[in-house]
């Protein structure tokens, strides 16, 4: 019979998300290659184009505008998604060195990282100066800037960059308009530009070096050339003295480095091959001269036959060929040379939305050239918008219900479990036995299983089951030993040990390996903090990863947190934001941005161990943690268990960014229609359902927060306790109001 799975063979990573990459990326997402797993590693989620930084820097384009999703690009490219820091290769085992993961095993790699100014040469650089690379950080400190003059507009200000190439001008010309808004008095507003050589842009010919110069000086800045700098030192912070070689001083508030580039310094103590100044030497192929099966891009890469300046222009026009020969080296066919041009377009913006060709000895200047380059910076981010969902909708007549639901999707996570009507309704047609040294178990169903053995201690007894939902198996292994041990946390236990079951994705053994490893390295993770020992598990292989973990733990018969016992008055605290089921469920289908996801995966990898510690400490009543049933589901479970009705301010709910944005689209997880039969027991004096708050309560939740019930005096103290242990998100949400056999849950705003 013929198999449609595919075993994993190759195993490429991508380091870096610069230009060069997100093309491959996109292209790879159009034209897989069956078989090939594919890796992206970044330090951050979203890379910008540096085409629009200077008019970002200007106002004219917003953050998302300029700047390219890599979680949803990697998505679209079905890439595993590492947001981590590289620091080593470790080339003789063929491994990427990261600062948080575990070495990364590889058969093919790629560099595109980038470059960063030159600031060795400047005694105090380092210290004082802001870097115009690494963006994301020169980005923040010019929002930082923006705002304190906008809060004190009157002081006079000066702003001084280092470097007379195109960057340093743009900057110069882009800044002033933005400021020259805030400003009370444009006349206290200084801008100082700073060059080594005697005319600027030596690189371009020169009527683009004289015209920019005098655009300069009619917008008062101050040039200073043949200037090299030699020191920046600071008396008090923002007030900055350079000091050139001339023994000349200049006293700024803020320095801007748009100095040469530079390599970062960790590529050179590879052992990889570099030029003179750290930069990968490549050949025509875009490979490395001393290790046939790395590849490199963009300002990082030197070609050794072609000298061409470090420019973003180099960086898009590599994307291609590098994809072709990318795949065509696993593929075992002959690889592309790519030959860059001799002469290539700039367009230099002058802050006012008109523009400066320039090419060869060729320069004009025009209103409709900035035009022309928002034109084509908006046609190139495009390329990286708007994804949709990768593959046909089935065929088959027999999904035809199904296909009804356009909103419908088999989810992952905890919102993958089957739903709490299913089990209850199978389990009371089963006869199932308990022995009388099971203290809570099926019958008085709770977060674990509680046995008898002891008059000292009792032992408890969990287990949960993930498919992944996250692509990083590091991340994973993680989140998921979270979620399984929350089940202890939740009952006020202490862990003791664990056993794993893993289903691993076909494939050859050194992949299969790697992902295991990375696995289970995030696994011991979150088990060595609590000194929880993994003894044993067992691992099959199928379509897709999942973990799963059957967690030991021990507690005092005095200690015990259930979910029964909630009393009157008693406040309800959650401690983290809802939003996890819409989120993920949102990414499946490219409607959830980066940074969403981001602060989703931030809220899962928060253990709860801390927060259990804490309302023992501040004597809950009862507990629990919330996930695949909803916030509803679990606090219905705890309603049920102690015969109280409770009042939910949905105001006070806690929500993660961009849930509500993701279910007002219709976006919800393939659990949520089952957990949303809960409603009935909901009750309001006014609709409520319109309130954005209301479905969230409804949506499940992996690696969710604990939900208690506290003492009202106590309540405050407690949520203090929780926000300073780092649970930043904790609320008190509602009240528990009376004792009651027909429970409800009144809503609130």
């Amino acid at each position: 019979m013929k198999s449609n799975l595919t075993q994993l063979t190759e195993h490429i990573v991508l380091i870096g998300g610069g230009h060069s990459h997100a093309i491959v990326l996109k292209l790879w997402g159009m034209n897989p290659i069956s078989g090939v797993r594919l890796t992206l590693i970044t330090d951050k989620t979203y890379t910008p184009y540096s085409g629009m930084l200077p008019g970002q820097v200007a106002g004219f384009y917003d953050f998302e505008e300029s700047h390219i999703d890599l979680r949803g690009l990697a998505h679209f490219a079905r890439a595993n998604f590492y947001l981590d820091t590289v620091i080593d290769l470790d080339l003789k085992n063929k491994q990427v060195i990261c600062e948080e993961h575990p070495p990364i095993a590889f058969d093919y790699l790629s560099v595109d990282i980038g470059s960063i100014p030159e600031k060795s040469s400047i005694l105090g650089a380092s210290d004082y100066a802001i870097p115009a690379k690494p963006v994301s950080q020169f980005l923040t400190a010019w929002d930082k800037i923006k705002t304190t003059i906008k809060n004190h507009p009157k002081p006079p200000y000066t702003l001084s960059i280092i470097g007379g190439g195109a960057g340093g001008i743009e900057l110069a010309l882009n800044m002033k308009n933005c400021l020259n808004d805030m400003i009370k008095n444009i006349d206290n507003l200084t801008i100082n530009l700073i060059h080594k050589g005697n005319r600027l842009l030596a690189g371009h010919n020169r009527w683009v070096s004289q015209r920019l110069k005098s655009i300069l000086l009619e917008n008062n800045t101050n040039l200073y050339l043949n200037e090299p700098v030699m020191q920046i030192s600071s008396y008090s912070p923002h007030y900055y003295t350079i000091t050139c070689n001339s023994g000349l001083n200049i006293e700024s508030n803020w320095i801007f480095l748009v100095t040469q580039a530079s390599a970062q310094q960790w590529i050179k103590k590879t052992g990889i091959s570099t030029d003179q100044k750290g930069f990968i030497l490549v050949n025509n192929y875009l490979q490395s001269v001393s290790h046939s099966y790395i590849f490199a891009a963009g300002d990082i890469a030197t070609m050794q036959n072609y000298s061409r300046p470090k420019a973003g222009v180099f960086a898009v026009r590599q994307g291609d060929p590098l994809f072709n020969n990318l795949q065509s080296i696993i593929l075992g066919k002959k690889l592309k040379a790519y030959r860059p041009q001799t002469f290539y377009l700039s367009l230099i913006g002058t802050g006012k939305k008109t523009a400066i060709a320039s090419w060869g000895s060729l320069g004009l200047e025009a209103s409709w050239l900035w035009t022309w380059k928002d034109y084509i910076d908006r046609k190139f981010m495009n390329r990286f918008k708007g994804f949709s969902k990768m593959g046909s909708e089935p065929e088959n007549s027999q999904k035809k219900q199904q296909s009804q639901d356009k909103n419908f999707m088999p989810c992952s996570g905890c919102a993958s479990k089957v739903a709490s009507s299913v089990l209850k309704h199978t389990l009371q047609r089963l006869k199932i036995n308990q022995t009388p040294d099971i203290i809570i178990g099926l019958n008085t169903p709770d977060d674990a299983a509680i046995i008898d053995i002891s008059e000292q201690e009792l032992l408890l007894e969990t287990i949960d089951y993930l498919p992944s939902f996250v692509s990083d198996p590091f991340i994973f292994g993680q989140i998921t030993s979270n979620h399984c041990l929350s089940d202890l946390w939740a009952m006020g236990a202490n862990g003791h040990s664990v056993s794993a079951l893993i289903t691993l994705p076909y494939g050859v053994d050194s992949i299969v390996e790697e992902i295991l490893y990375q696995l289970l390295q995030g696994c011991l993770k979150v088990l060595n903090q609590y000194e929880i020992s993994l003894i044993g598990g067992h691992t099959l292989q199928g379509k897709k990863l999942g973990f799963g973990l059957s967690c030991n733990g021990f507690i005092a018969p005095n200690r015990i947190l259930q979910k029964s016992g909630m009393q009157p008055n008693d406040k309800i605290i959650l401690t983290k934001s809802l939003g996890i089921g819409t989120l993920l469920a949102a990414e499946m289908i490219y409607k959830a941005k980066g940074h969403w996801i981001d602060n989703a995966i931030k809220s899962m990898l928060l253990s709860n161990k801390k927060a259990s510690e804490i309302f023992l400490q501040s004597e809950a009543s009862a507990c629990t943690d919330v996930t695949g049933f909803g916030l509803i589901g679990h606090l219905l479970e705890m309603m049920q268990a102690s015969q109280v009705s409770v009042e939910l301010n949905l105001d006070k709910i806690p929500i993660l960014p961009g849930a509500i944005e993701t279910n007002q689209q219709g976006i919800t997880s393939s659990l949520y229609p089952k957990n949303l039969e809960n409603k009935i027991y909901l009750t309001s004096d006014k609709d409520i359902k319109n309130n954005p708050h209301y479905p969230l309560l409804f949506d499940p939740q992996t690696s969710g927060g604990l939900l208690a019930s506290i003492p009202e005096e106590n309540a405050d103290h407690c949520l203090q306790e929780l926000i300073q242990a780092g649970y930043t998100s904790s609320r008190i949400i509602g009240k528990v109001v009376h004792q009651s056999n027909n429970i409800t849950c009144q809503l609130t705003e």
